[in-house]
């Protein structure tokens, strides 16, 4: 059974055990750099790093900005306006980091700023940003560029990570013993989350209560049917899993860029038609088909080492399902120890899910099907686990 942490509340509002995190980051570390992407979140990062830098006399705040091409234009005029705050030491990267394409299953990856793509990019380059990095190299993914930038430097990274958007955020924060808005990996890396407690409504308070500039894509989400869905609104890049799902809003409120999107990457005329539909792995099939075949199908639409990257996630979630039972894998409601089913591995091979966020929702797809048998995630064990 999942082991189940429970928040503690203090007498402390979240923006100043914010302020008061920084401080002491500022304290340990030579160097506090601000990881921007001009969202809201870390919009309220920044505000937060600045007031505390101000305070102790660290001006001006260090943040990197990796420009990933295919973003909303009030995004580019925002982060410039910051670029421009003299109160801000910002680095404008425009490198080919590598991304994930969800539109196509032959292209699963795309690379913002590919130099080999240059006649089709969806924008110019930026004035005075940085195109190179003596650690980049080609085919590295943000976070593999990121965790490479400053490794074994005596800086730590800041990033607007909320736990409100996403069990596993929570869950990321909520296992560390000590610190938990400090994360050292492997790699000699130190990443803050300050403000990983604070809610959409915070975020937006401080932008409120700052009269601060902030990025007005938000403006033109909120005229569209995302009005008010804060956890809906993010300013990522367009072409994953979640992001295909808005891809309407850029052919809706930016057509001009749309039209260079649409042939930047494979599938995107096609994932912003359907990307909310049963035709991108809402648990659509042939109905003469089984979930089981119909994973087949679906792996056999990758080619090379994609196919085998998705086919090895795959094979994880299936040894995991063994495992824990002897049971075979359900067609369709999820098994209530693995949370295993064909419909979900049809959900996961159909994503690609070659970033393994999918794979991650299994406890929860347990935990579902035991409220369904009216037993716990122990009874559960003990009934259907393994022998």
């Amino acid at each position: 059974m999942t082991k189940i942490h429970k928040k503690k509340y203090i007498d402390q509002n979240v923006y100043e055990k914010a302020l008061e995190r920084i401080e002491y980051l500022y304290e340990v570390f030579d160097d506090v750099v601000v990881s921007f992407s001009g969202g809201k979140d870390s919009t309220a990062m920044l505000l937060c790093a600045i007031e505390v830098a101000e305070k102790i006399g660290r001006l001006p705040v260090k943040a990197v900005f990796y420009d990933e091409e295919a973003i909303h234009p009030p995004t580019i005029e925002y982060v410039e306006r910051v670029r421009n705050d003299p109160k801000v030491d910002l680095e404008w990267y425009c490198i080919p980091i590598k991304h994930r394409n969800a539109c196509s299953n032959k292209e699963p990856y795309w690379y913002c700023w590919d130099p080999d793509k240059k006649d089709i990019w969806v924008r110019d380059l930026p004035d005075d940003c940085i195109t190179e990095h003596e650690r980049f190299q080609y085919g590295m993914s943000m976070q593999e560029f990121g965790t490479e930038h400053f490794k074994n430097t005596s800086c730590v990274v800041l990033q607007g990570i909320r736990t409100e958007e996403s069990l596993r955020r929570y869950r990321a924060v909520a296992n560390k013993k000590q610190e938990n808005f400090i994360t050292k990996p492997a790699k000699g890396v130190v990443f803050a989350y300050p403000i990983y407690d604070w809610s959409s409504g915070d975020v937006w308070k401080i932008v409120s209560v700052k009269n601060a500039d902030y990025n007005k894509t938000y403006d033109i989400f909120n005229r569209t049917d995302w009005h008010g869905h804060y956890l809906t609104q993010r300013v990522c890049p367009p072409y994953g899993e979640e992001p295909l799902r808005g891809l309407w809003v850029y052919a809706e409120c930016f057509p001009e860029m749309w039209q260079k999107m649409i042939h930047r990457v494979a599938g995107a005329t096609t994932a912003a038609r359907y990307g909310n539909t049963e035709l991108y792995s809402q648990g659509y099939k042939p109905d003469q088909t089984s979930w089981r075949d119909h994973v087949q199908s679906v792996i056999e639409q990758f080619e090379g080492q994609n196919r085998i990257d998705v086919t090895k996630q795959l094979n994880s979630a299936i040894n995991a399902h063994i495992k824990k039972t002897d049971d075979p894998i359900p067609e369709l409601q999820s098994h209530p120890v693995s949370g295993l089913s064909w419909k979900f591995l049809s959900k996961m091979v159909t994503r690609g899910d070659l970033k393994g966020r999918v794979i991650q929702g299994l406890s929860s797809e347990a935990n579902k099907t035991c409220i369904k048998l009216g037993i716990t995630q122990e009874e559960a064990k003990i009934k259907y686990g393994k022998k």
